[in-house]
């Protein structure tokens, strides 16, 4: 299994402890979010240390107002590095708007022009604001993108049209997320990811708690019961998806 959306940089514990607990449950792959120029400096030695761990560069649409020259030089240095597999997270908040909207519809326009200039996938952040978000992509057509944290459930017909991943976290497995459970078993397994979004979003039985990667086994089972499959079989289409919206190898690299 592999949890697509991480945070080993805001864990509760040290990283190292949080990936042995997440190896044991059964997760072998880890896609960890750079989302400031902060994040990546922290990433870079976890990356280094792990082999099973791969990287996002990008800026959080709260961040957006810190976008410059020196930021987007920052984000093209770090997705040079072999194991930077996408840019994001960027996209837009409507929901908290910690930046001026300008400013998240300027950052988030820029990264997709690097992500198409580099040949790179896009890891969306799109909160209350799904109609300038789809209308963005569509205009700016980056090479792939990832929803991560998937809500568009009113949009979800268009995203899997436009061959957009779908990526599911804790919050699916909520008893108030109906449509969102509704949308997850949709979703056609080739485009269909899980996540964490650790240490946000715990899936039941957590909730309430720190999330951590080995909660994505969790989030697995639940998922793997809405679509009438075994959570052995879901995790192999995960993997393939995942392998495919990141242009990974087959073949997760041994653990430490």
């Amino acid at each position: 299994m592999i949890d697509t959306h991480t945070h080993l940089t805001s864990l509760r514990d040290d990283p190292a402890i949080a990936l042995a607990r997440a190896r044991a449950a059964g997760v072998r792959r880890f896609v960890t979010i750079g989302s400031s120029v902060a994040e990546l400096a922290e990433t870079a030695p976890i990356v280094a240390e792990h082999a099973d761990v791969v990287f996002t560069a990008g800026l959080h649409p709260h961040h957006a107002a810190d976008w410059s020259p020196e930021v987007e030089g920052e984000v093209r240095r770090q997705a040079a590095h072999p194991s930077c597999v996408a840019i994001g997270e960027t996209g837009l908040d409507w929901f908290r708007e910690r930046a001026p909207r300008a400013a998240q519809v300027a950052a988030f326009r820029a990264q997709l022009a690097v992500a198409r200039e580099l040949d790179l996938p896009v890891v969306i952040h799109c909160r209350d604001a799904d109609d300038d978000c789809f209308a963005i992509l569509a205009d700016d057509a980056p090479a792939a993108v990832i929803l991560h944290c998937f809500a568009a459930v009113s949009r979800l017909e268009e995203a899997i049209a436009r061959g957009w991943w779908c990526s599911f976290a804790g919050n699916v497995t909520y008893p108030s997320a109906a449509a969102l459970q509704e949308a997850a078993r949709r979703v056609p397994e080739h485009l269909l990811l899980l996540e964490t979004d650790a240490p946000y979003l715990a899936p039941v039985p957590h909730r309430g708690t720190a999330n951590e990667p080995a909660f994505v086994m969790d989030t697995l089972r639940y998922v793997a019961d809405l679509r009438g499959t075994t959570p052995a079989t879901l995790a192999a289409q995960v993997e393939r998806a995942a392998a495919a919206a990141f242009g990974l190898g087959d073949a997760a690299p041994p653990s430490p």
